[in-house]
């Protein structure tokens, strides 16, 4: 299934929908302790400040800087990888 992503009401925010369970709820930060397979791609890409997952989506966070046009192929080449 292809991923899709969605506008949040909070325009720093991006829901991509994956099309299947996800785990959590379980919210990754730059510098957590939580050990997920995804934590370090995602929070790898520049100007990514939070990922949420719960369900079957993963919501992504960005920083002030960062840049929905940089960050969306990023997580959605990710994400595709793991779950596609």
């Amino acid at each position: 299934m292809a991923i899709s992503i969605e506008q949040t009401p909070n325009p720093n925010a991006l829901k991509f929908s994956v099309g299947q369970p996800v785990g959590g709820p379980i919210t990754l930060v730059p510098g957590g302790t939580v050990e997920h397979p995804l934590a370090d791609p995602l929070l790898a890409i520049p100007g990514v400040g939070s990922v949420f997952m719960t369900a079957d989506f993963v919501t992504l966070s960005k920083t002030p800087e960062g840049d929905w046009a940089t960050i969306a192929p990023a997580a959605e080449a990710i994400l595709e990888a793991h779950y596609g």
